[in-house]
């Protein structure tokens, strides 16, 4: 074999391991560049992922207008229309009562009759005394006509004619006050005859027969009946200072009593104190009730329900919408750009769940409910997605 064949020979694996060298290092660059690319893609898919998660996401709402107007819930009292408590005036002994609780009376009509030995004798004395006066002053009337007729002669003074004239005038004076007297004691002997002021029910009897009655020295005595007009009753309610506006007259209110609870009446607004009591902070409303069926029962405790009217621009928002800080009550909005802008408002009323903002807010912005820590005026947001929404339910 020559030396040219055997070069030939040596040098065909030594080219193929050099192009097997240039692949594999090729190959090798190729994975590098493909490992180098990918981590890449990676970093910066990671910094736009953890961009966005910089910005928080947040879920917005609408303000809504209340279609109906609120309820406003409130105890009161029934009161009778009329109640006249019946007093005694003359001192005596009942003798009988006609009418017991419960029974409806007439005006004029006799509840009771008290006897009244001591009057009676007063007035049997002061009836004598009437007739002995009438008498005296008869018979100075007499004589000073007989004595006037002898004036101008020279038979009688002139000033024995003037005291005879004077006797009598005062004898008809004390005559005149002997018959006042008799006619105060029968006028009072008429009060012994206990008498209904009024149509209505007797709704108190504080007496029996054969009670000692004491008149008192002012002319009032104890209380012996009570008389109240119950086909109307009045019923009081204390109103907030906030809801006085809302409650005037001719508003009406829906009335419910425990002892008919599945029923419910219909009470109207006829009067106002128009002052609030410092100590409470209310305003006493007065509403008329029918009741004529005599159900409700005068003293008795009610719950009232009153619909309150529409306010055009007060705006319901949940109560998770608002922030409490150094600036008072706020509600963070989205502005222009995504960006947050605070609002300062003022709450109306307090549903619980929700609350009625009565300014600082208006239809058209959007509200972020239940808005992140720590996010200021400024900050950038993003608005949650339906997927974000489930999501976050689900986790």
């Amino acid at each position: 074999m020559s030396s040219e064949t055997v070069f030939h020979t040596n040098t065909r694996p030594r080219r193929r391991l050099a192009v097997a060298g240039v692949i594999g290092i090729a190959v090798a660059v190729a994975v590098v560049a493909a490992g180098i690319t990918l981590r890449s893609v990676e970093a910066r898919n990671l910094k736009t992922w953890t961009d966005a998660q910089a910005v928080p996401s947040v879920n917005l709402i609408q303000p809504m207008r209340n279609s109906q107007g609120p309820s406003l819930e409130l105890p009161g009292r029934l009161e009778a229309y009329t109640r006249a408590p019946i007093f005694a005036q003359v001192s005596g002994y009942l003798k009988s009562w006609n009418v017991d609780i419960g029974t409806p009376v007439k005006a004029g009509q006799v509840l009771a009759e008290i006897e009244t030995p001591e009057l009676d004798n007063e007035l049997l004395q002061a009836r004598a005394n009437l007739e002995s006066a009438q008498a005296n002053a008869s018979v100075a009337g007499t004589t000073a006509k007989r004595w006037q007729a002898l004036s101008g002669t020279d038979s009688v003074a002139q000033q024995d004619v003037d005291i005879r004239t004077a006797d009598y005038i005062a004898k008809e004076a004390i005559a005149a006050a002997a018959k006042a007297n008799v006619e105060r004691l029968v006028a009072t002997k008429a009060f012994a005859r206990i008498v209904a002021p009024f149509d209505g029910v007797v709704t108190a009897r504080d007496t029996d027969v054969g009670a000692l009655i004491n008149a008192g020295s002012g002319g009032v005595g104890q209380e012996l009946f009570t008389v109240s007009e119950v086909k109307q009753l009045r019923v009081y309610v204390q109103v907030p200072q906030n809801y006085a506006p809302a409650v005037r007259t001719g508003t009406t209110a829906t009335l419910t009593v425990p002892e008919y609870p599945n029923q419910q009446f219909t009470a109207r607004v006829i009067a106002s104190s128009d002052a609030v009591n410092s100590s409470s902070g209310t305003t006493l409303v007065q509403l008329l009730v029918d009741n004529a069926n005599g159900k409700l029962m005068p003293g008795g405790f009610a719950s009232l329900k009153f619909k309150l009217p529409v306010q055009a621009d007060a705006l319901r928002v949940p109560a998770s919408a608002l922030v409490f800080d150094s600036r008072g009550v706020v509600v963070a909005t989205l502005g222009a750009n995504g960006h947050v802008v605070f609002k300062k408002v003022t709450i109306s009323r307090d549903f619980g769940d929700s609350v009625e903002i009565g300014s600082g807010l208006a239809a058209t912005d959007h509200v972020i409910d239940t808005p992140p820590d720590g996010l200021v005026d400024g900050d950038r947001v993003q608005v949650a997605t339906t997927a974000d929404k489930k999501a976050a339910s689900h986790g």
